[in-house]
């Protein structure tokens, strides 16, 4: 005779799904009042699906493992690949964040039709209709035949799906519209997130499939949700977007990667197109000399040498205490370089208000940005042109010294092949020095050890 299931009353939340022993007249997790219903739970409940129950697992040594298990999958998209450090790996979890419209939707079904995955495609949207996915399709061009479409946000269908498919990659348009009615009827909440999101996560690393996770973001930019998530999943990619039609894809976190790569792209009628020379993208095409306050700089983004150009302005502090305004560069990185200023060229900023620009809207996290910044701000402070055929890259101290940086000859053979006379920057120290870099047809490098020695040297030419 089999044994009862004991059974234990609850009362769970309808509106976020929390649960309680006994009932409340307002719920304590998200403040609604009188939505605590009884529900009777069963203490051996089934699982969700039927990949919820796995035979029992062994250890294996290390030499037994398949290395080809780590092979990356390409998305057939090269700026995607690069953020992702080489591909897509099985078994692993990818969350996309970025503001609405920014182009999360159209670049994940455009990597579903230009993958090489060699199994099929599921992509599962919980906002839009397939009639509207398709319409997206037919617009970019996407008529690839093994990607199949799943228009709901509710788990209890998705898992059959998933079974009878068993697609090798799954794109999910968005996390927050997925729910599952053990947690209630309405999706977005934060046990219904955690809960989906590891009910997905399991079935992936099971089947050896991909999973690209599209979530929202709060108006601070960060993906909105908990925190959890983040680290639940292996990469999360967020986009960021400037004045213009570039994309900008970053990685914040990355298991099989470096987070230091960038992904450029370019937003157009036909999708998302990835810009693979991006060097002279974020210079500023002017017909005479530059205006005081700009300095171009050598940055190093990932695995590629970028020119940007830096622009300061610098006005009367209309009350006691100067500020800062940067929006792509870091203010307290921009304090921290006027007072070094200030220190060693005896040059007063701190009665000026500072505001600090890159041109293109990309945001700059190298630390080579430091010279060039320095020199902008210099140049905005006493109205003294930089020349525009020069161009810097150097970290400095707050003894006012230039530190090396990093593929510091790779920055300089990108200016000069590109039209720059002259390169300024630290010594280049160890195996990359080479008499034959310095010579007239490449341009002139000029070796800063200082910010005292910057100025002379860089505005010779107008003296």
């Amino acid at each position: 005779m089999k044994a009862k299931k004991s059974r234990t009353v609850i009362f769970r939340c309808s509106v976020c799904g929390h649960e309680e022993p006994k009932w409340l007249g307002r719920c304590p997790e998200c403040g609604a009042w009188n939505t605590l219903e009884e529900r009777m739970v069963h203490d051996t409940r089934e699982p969700l699906a039927s990949h919820a129950s796995h035979p029992p697992l062994s250890s294996l040594p290390l030499s037994v493992i398949d290395p080809h298990e780590g092979n990356r999958i390409s998305t057939g998209i090269a700026e995607l690949d690069r953020v992702l450090g080489g591909g897509m790996m099985k078994r692993s979890t990818i969350l996309v964040g970025g503001e609405p419209g920014i182009g999360k939707s159209t670049l994940l079904l455009q990597a579903a039709a230009t993958s090489q995955c060699t199994g099929r495609v599921l992509y599962i949207s919980g906002e839009e209709s397939a009639g509207q996915i398709r319409m997206r399709a037919d617009r970019l061009g996407v008529t690839s035949d093994k990607i199949e479409l799943l228009c709901t946000g509710h788990m209890e269908e998705i898992f059959p799906v998933l079974d009878a498919v068993k697609p090798i990659l799954i794109i999910i348009d968005s996390i927050q519209t997925l729910y599952t009615t053990e947690l209630g009827q309405v999706p977005g909440t934060i046990n219904q997130i955690k809960y989906c999101t590891y009910e997905l996560i399991d079935w992936v690393k099971n089947h050896d499939a991909i999973l690209f996770l599209v979530a929202h973001v709060t108006k601070d930019g960060l993906i909105s949700g908990p925190k959890s998530i983040e680290h639940m999943v292996d990469t999360v990619l967020y986009f960021e977007q400037n004045d213009t039609e570039y994309r900008f894809v970053r990685a914040a976190k990355n298991r099989f990667g470096s987070i230091d790569e960038i992904g450029i792209f370019s937003m157009t009628e036909g999708g998302m197109l990835a810009v693979e020379d991006p060097s002279r993208l974020f210079l500023v095409p002017r017909d005479g000399p530059l205006p005081a306050g700009v300095a171009k700089a050598a940055v190093v983004e990932g695995s590629r040498v970028l020119l940007v150009e830096i622009q300061a302005l610098m006005v009367e502090s209309k009350g006691a205490i100067s500020r800062v305004f940067s929006d792509r560069i870091d203010t307290n990185r921009v304090s921290r370089l006027a007072a070094t200023i200030e220190k060693h060229l005896n040059l007063r900023l701190s009665d000026q208000d500072i505001y600090i620009n890159v041109a293109g809207g990309i945001r700059l996290t190298d630390v080579g940005a430091d010279l060039p910044i320095a020199a902008a701000l210099y140049s905005a402070r006493t109205g003294i042109p930089i020349p525009d055929s020069s161009i810097m890259a150097g970290e400095l101290t707050l003894a006012g010294e230039i530190r090396p940086v990093r593929r510091a000859l790779v920055r300089y053979k990108t200016a000069t092949s590109l039209g720059f006379q002259s390169y300024f920057g630290p010594k280049i120290e160890g195996k990359e020095t080479s008499p034959e870099v310095f010579t007239s047809e490449m341009g002139a490098y000029h070796t800063i050890q200082d910010l005292k020695s910057l100025i002379p040297e860089l505005f010779a030419q107008i003296k």
